[in-house]
């Protein structure tokens, strides 16, 4: 699946859905369908700078090239957004990654309905992916 199938996959789970309190569930739903971090990968290291509530990401790139993540969050919100950005972003290459323009964010309406400090976090979440991407790029 392309990262742009993956989103549509995600702007699908939204679709008539007007109410905010329902995409809030949505959302939950889906932090709580991320499979959790074990406790020896949540380590200060993994910690993403930026973010308000303590969230965790690992990543691994396998012998194709493809980059799988895995994190967790302490707040259900944001781990239900992280694990909207791992379900689009995982399983693909660095390139695909850093040239994927991840507009499931505005399409789904979620850039206007966070406060400005989960905002700066959502920031720092897909800053940090396209980090590790730009890392495992260079390591080819």
């Amino acid at each position: 699946m392309t990262t742009e199938e993956a989103q549509q996959e995600v702007i699908d789970q939204f679709d008539g859905l007007d109410d905010w309190m329902d995409r809030y569930s949505v959302i939950i739903d889906m932090g709580n369908n991320l499979a959790p971090l074990p406790e020896n990968l949540r380590t200060p290291d993994r910690l993403i700078e930026g973010c308000q509530s303590r969230v965790w990401l690992d990543a691994q790139k396998d012998a194709s090239g493809k980059i799988t993540f895995r994190a967790d969050s302490d707040a259900i919100i944001v781990k239900g957004i992280i694990s909207m950005l791992v379900d689009v972003l995982s399983g693909h290459t660095s390139k695909e990654i850093l040239d994927t323009d991840l507009h499931f964010i505005h399409d789904i309406g979620l850039d206007e309905h966070l406060s400005p400090t989960r905002s700066n976090g959502l920031l720092a979440m897909v800053k940090q992916m396209r980090a590790y991407a730009a890392a495992f790029g260079a390591t080819v």
